[in-house]
């Protein structure tokens, strides 16, 4: 899984800081690594360089193999409030995204073959 790291130029998107994402990031999806082709990570301060409660945001978009990219964005107070947070939001919609294909395809596959007796004619 690729994680590429975006930053308004509000934020000092320096390599201390993309490697403390990127091992955050990695661990928390670590699970869904064979479904994620790339993860982008979009940092802005939603105020700019005044002060304001829950103006970090971070926005994750997950690119999945085969399938649409999905989404998440949460905001707090500080940037690792909004990373985890948004990290937290991906998993839990990885899971229902991942689980509902998983659940469709066992289906399929549980689906008894019909015997050419059993079909119409």
């Amino acid at each position: 899984m690729k994680i590429q790291i975006n930053t308004d130029n509000h934020i000092d998107g320096n390599e201390a800081l993309a490697a403390k994402l990127r091992a955050t990031l990695a661990h928390s999806l670590e699970h869904f690594s064979d479904h994620v082709t790339r993860l982008e990570v979009h940092l802005s301060d939603e105020n700019g360089d005044k002060s304001g409660q829950n103006d970090q945001r971070c926005m994750l978009e997950a690119r999945l193999e085969g399938r649409q990219p999905v989404a998440v964005t949460e905001t707090a107070a500080t940037l690792e409030q909004a990373v985890h947070g948004a990290a937290q939001k991906m998993v839990h919609l990885l899971e229902s995204t991942l689980g509902r294909l998983n659940k469709h395809r066992d289906k399929t596959l549980e689906a008894p073959a019909l015997d050419s007796k059993d079909t119409p004619h």
